[in-house]
């Protein structure tokens, strides 16, 4: 049967349960059923691995879905987290399809291998696996993360006997695609300091990355040639700060070779979130690499500042206390924190708010000491933003009925700290429709480093710092 792979939506997730519910009883006897009877997908895990790009849906000739699946990434390798096809389509090669999309995905974003949990004695578990290259592994050989899985199932009772967890070792994508992350970022506190003779705004800020975000697909071309592929509303590929990042890098090193990026956009556009900076960051780390040119991470960081002042805090991956224009950076160690991120569907221009008379230009100069003290934590476009544009003014409006609502950059987005995730998924369940909603986990360090890091021990390079 012919299936479509395409990524899942945050509205199909009911339909991916029942998909769940529906497999779940071709079990029914067996003794695992219990088990999987009494357990059923998390709804906020699901809506996180959808929303991070890692739950691909199997669509008929109709457009219905009729399989999923779903991957995790533990202890460095990937994992499917869940594979399941409605019976009523079984034996119709859509399993095979998902799982080996899954693979896919794997082997682009550099992953060693894919690692599952499943039955011993049901055909269409094991004896399938193995036929698409899975081996079991020794129980003396379970990473951390397989041997906690061990110990859940032997708490809820299941059937350790014909319980296997398997491995499929991974290869370089023979089409010679690559997978990156293009993390987006929240500004944590935003204060402008004063303006230089050519114009530009003196500022300080914190800049938080975060675990969510773009995601691109490179594949090298020989012949030198830079294409985007697939259109950006309103961003001419010239304009387009990707296609940019690559020219910019050729013209550096003298590469002769070139690319093809296809991206795949979760970050709003001008939403204060840094996706653009992100994005051409993420080219600039990924392409150096790919195509050996052999600049370090300084080289880099002042390409990235020809291309705008936000990209060379993505270039080095950590979080930051940054000073200029934004090119001055700090590294710091911030506590672990869990974020709500409100789009109000609402493009904010940044050049009109450098440029609105209303906006504080001289504020006091700020302290890394004060901002971790609490006293600096306004953003100074919070006004004139709130003035200008309503739709952000109620997401704020809204969302600070649940704490301390902060607008990220220049806006248009919104965001609130929160000290677990399930603080944060919670308040992102009350979300008015008219907003989209993001929860997103605050980190120290890029997953365009951890990526890079994989990429790298693929291609038999060393680690990065």
């Amino acid at each position: 049967m012919r299936c479509t792979i395409v990524p899942a939506r945050l509205d199909q997730a009911d339909t991916l349960r029942d998909i769940e519910r529906a497999a779940q009883e071709l079990f029914r006897g067996h003794p695992a059923w219990p088990s999987y009877a009494a357990a059923t997908m998390d709804p906020e895990a699901l809506a996180a691995a959808i929303a991070a790009g890692r739950v691909w849906v199997a669509l008929d000739e109709g457009g219905d879905a009729v399989g999923f699946v779903g991957v995790e990434v533990e202890d460095g390798e990937a994992g499917i987290a869940e594979i399941d096809v409605l019976p009523s389509h079984g034996r119709r090669g859509i399993g095979a399809a998902l799982l080996e999309h899954a693979c896919a995905w794997a082997a682009e974003s550099g992953y060693p291998s894919v690692v599952l949990g499943t039955l011993s004695d049901v055909p269409w578990n094991a004896p399938f696996y193995a036929r698409h290259g899975f081996e079991a592994i020794d129980p003396r050989h379970y990473t951390r993360a397989l041997a906690e899985h061990h110990e859940h199932d032997r708490e809820r009772g299941f059937p350790l006997h014909l319980r296997v967890f398997m491995r499929r070792r991974l290869r370089v994508s023979p089409d010679g695609w690559t997978r990156w992350p293009a993390p987006a970022k929240l500004n944590l506190f935003l204060r402008i300091t004063g303006r230089r003779a050519d114009g530009y705004h003196e500022l300080q800020t914190v800049f938080r990355l975060l675990d969510w975000g773009d995601a691109l697909r490179l594949r090298v071309r020989g012949d030198g040639v830079i294409r985007r592929l697939g259109d950006v509303p309103g961003v001419p590929e010239p304009d387009d700060l990707v296609v940019r990042a690559a020219w910019l890098l050729q013209q550096r090193t003298g590469s002769a070779s070139g690319a093809e990026i296809a991206l795949e956009k979760r970050i709003p556009m001008g939403g204060g979130l840094g996706g653009g900076s992100s994005d051409a960051a993420t080219v600039l780390v990924a392409l150096n690499h790919l195509w050996r040119c052999g600049l370090d991470e300084d080289a880099l960081a002042e390409l990235g500042r020809q291309l705008g002042a936000d990209v060379p805090v993505f270039v080095r991956g950590r979080s930051a206390w940054a000073e200029g224009v934004g090119e001055r950076l700090t590294p710091l160690a911030l506590p672990r924190r869990h974020y709500v991120v409100l789009d109000p569907r609402e493009q904010v221009p940044t050049a009109a708010l450098f440029q609105a008379p209303e906006l504080t230009r001289n504020a006091p100069p700020a302290t890394i000491s004060s901002f971790v003290s609490g006293e600096s934590a306004e953003n100074a476009f919070t006004p004139v933003v709130r003035e200008r544009h309503p739709r952000v003014a109620a997401a704020l409006d809204w969302l600070g009925r649940h704490g301390a609502a902060r607008l990220s950059g220049s806006g248009g987005c919104v965001f609130l700290e929160t000290a677990t995730r399930e603080q944060a998924e919670a308040v992102a369940a009350q979300c008015p429709g008219e907003f989209g909603v993001h929860v997103a986990n605050g980190v120290n360090r890029s997953p365009l480093l951890a990526a890079l890091e994989r990429h790298r021990a693929v291609s038999g390079g060393t680690k990065t710092g």
